[in-house]
C-alpha cells in the first residue's frame, strides 16, 4: 500500500513539458529557404497553417494580420504556413497579397512540418514561446475567435 501511495504521489508531481518546435527550413514566397529561427519572435511566435482552398482561412487571415500589427512591437512575430500542394502553388503569393499578409509566409507543400507539429487540419494556429515550446493550439476558425486569440497572447505576455 505504501508503495502504491508513493507511486501516486510521484506521478502526481511530474510535470509534462509542452511539445517543442525544432528549427525547420521551408521556402518562402520568393522561393528562398528560410529557417524558423531567423523569423521567430523574441517573446512568442504565432504560426498559422492555412491553404488557399480553405474557406475559414480566408476569414481568419485578415484578423491575424490585424493581430500581427498590434503585437509586433511586443516581440510577437506571426508566420503563415501554406500547405497548398504543387498544383496550387502559383496561387499562394497572390492569395496572401490579396488578404494583406505582411508577415512571412512559408510553403509546406508536402505537409512535412504540419505533420511534425501534430497539425491535422487548416486553419490551425500555434503560439510558441521563446523556448520553442508550443503553449497554445487552436484548430479551425469561426468569426470572433480572434478575440480569444488576442486574449491568449495578452495573457502569455503578462506571465
Amino acid at each position: 500500500m505504501k508503495l502504491l501511495l508513493s507511486l501516486i504521489i510521484l506521478l502526481g508531481s511530474l510535470t509534462i513539458a509542452p511539445p517543442k518546435v525544432n528549427n525547420f527550413r521551408l521556402k518562402n514566397l520568393d522561393n528562398r529557404f528560410v529557417d524558423y529561427k531567423s523569423i521567430k519572435g523574441d517573446q512568442f511566435t504565432v504560426i498559422d497553417f492555412w491553404a488557399t482552398w480553405c474557406k475559414p482561412c480566408i476569414k481568419s487571415i485578415p484578423k491575424l494580420v490585424e493581430l500581427s500589427d498590434e503585437f509586433k512591437s511586443e516581440g510577437v512575430n506571426f508566420v503563415g504556413i501554406s500547405i497548398d500542394g504543387p498544383r496550387n502553388l502559383a496561387k499562394v503569393k497572390p492569395f496572401a497579397r490579396s488578404l494583406g499578409v505582411n508577415y512571412p509566409v512559408l510553403l509546406d507543400t508536402n505537409s512535412e512540418i504540419m505533420g511534425k507539429l501534430g497539425v491535422q487540419a487548416v486553419p490551425s494556429l500555434l503560439i510558441i514561446n521563446s523556448n520553442d515550446e508550443i503553449v497554445y493550439f487552436h484548430e479551425g476558425y469561426k468569426p470572433g475567435e480572434e478575440v480569444a486569440i488576442r486574449k491568449e497572447i495578452l495573457k502569455l505576455l503578462g506571465e
